[in-house]
């Protein structure tokens, strides 16, 4: 079974960087894929970025430049950098482990003055 829990959220003002983290647990792997997603309320939950185990990410066109995926395996742990963050970022940010269909609890972000 596999556990995912996220942190770094908050209130942060436009302009502003965000570093969000995502520490597993459980039957994971250091070489499965990992993901981010957000989902803004009423939006539908939308891909922010992706990791392989090669630590190849991938990223949507909306999200490239701003948004940065990371992973350390030694500690179970994936990260997103945000920066220049702007309002249309508010959102809950999830973490995915593709391997068994497994989402975080999220973590809130939001970007106002």
């Amino acid at each position: 079974q596999v556990r995912l829990v996220e942190s770094g959220g908050g209130l942060v003002q436009p302009g502003g960087s965000l570093r969000l983290s995502c520490v597993s647990s459980g039957n994971i792997s250091s070489r499965d894929a990992m993901a981010w997603y957000r989902q803004a309320p009423g939006n539908q939950r939308e891909w922010v970025a992706t990791i392989t185990s090669t630590t190849r990410t991938n990223y949507p066109i909306s999200a490239k430049g701003r948004f940065t995926i990371s992973r350390d395996n030694a500690k179970n742990m994936v990260y997103l950098q945000i920066s220049s963050l702007k309002a249309e970022d508010t959102a809950v940010y999830y973490c995915y482990h593709f391997a068994s269909n497994t989402w975080g609890q999220g973590t809130q972000v939001t970007v106002s003055s």
